[in-house]
């Protein structure tokens, strides 16, 4: 790709921590001796970024502009990802009045969201592609959050893998969680049985495979973002 996923925004935003997070990137590398450094950065940035990122809409393209498949890369912590459970449903729980288990033929009785949106990983790669999806605006609804509810964490079967969000950028409207891509059910690269999308966030927010969403008083952290990565992690 030719395409600069970042604007100068962006780029004031990443930069406070970009020289130490690019040698983590996707290739599994724990941060050694440097994690206190990374970890103190990155809320320095978020500091800095919560006041820059934008909850505006993302564009969106048409079909034809998609990246093809094959170009479209598909990360996991682990090789090779573990079976789906048959019994897989998603556990949403937490500070809730009534907590659910929600199979994908129910999040797909939910209002339906379709976009063809640009993925911006923060390795510097960006693709095109159609998500189509439940807004998670939509679960709220049925699991009622107490007041005391300020973020999400979600978890997944990808080898421990997890983070967090605020509720603002999960009540965005394009914020969904996915059940295909490219007009067809998710894969397992693309994180099936179900992921978490949005287009105002960097790829490592989008968690595949999910598992459980939690409502939470306490700011979860991630996988990657206990390794130095900005939490809010916006585009």
């Amino acid at each position: 790709m030719t395409d600069h996923p970042f604007s100068r925004r962006d780029l004031l935003r990443l930069g406070l921590t970009a020289g130490a997070a690019s040698l983590a990137g996707a290739c599994g590398w724990q941060g050694g001796p440097l994690q206190p450094f990374l970890r103190g950065a990155s809320h320095l940035n978020d500091l800095v970024g919560e006041g820059l990122t934008s909850y505006g809409l993302a564009p969106q393209y048409p079909a034809s502009a998609r990246t093809a498949e094959k170009d479209f890369p598909g990360y996991s912590r682990s090789h090779p990802v573990p079976p789906v459970d048959p019994a897989w449903a998603l556990e949403v729980g937490g500070l809730v009045r009534t907590p659910m288990r929600l199979t994908v033929e129910m999040l797909k009785a939910l209002p339906r969201v379709t976009y063809t949106v640009k993925h911006h990983c923060v390795e510097g790669w960006s693709a095109i592609g159609t998500w189509t999806g439940a807004p998670l605006s939509s679960v709220f609804s049925l699991v009622a959050p107490t007041a005391e509810a300020k973020f999400l964490r979600f978890d997944t079967f990808d080898s421990g893998y997890f983070n967090g969000w605020d509720l603002k950028s999960a009540l965005h409207p394009q914020t969904i969680l996915a059940y295909a891509f490219n007009d067809r059910d998710l894969t397992q690269k693309h994180g099936a049985p179900l992921r978490l999308y949005s287009p105002i966030k960097l790829g490592y927010k989008l968690t595949k495979y999910l598992t459980k969403m939690t409502f939470t008083a306490e700011r979860a952290g991630g996988y990657w973002e206990d390794r130095g990565y900005p939490w809010l992690g916006g585009v």
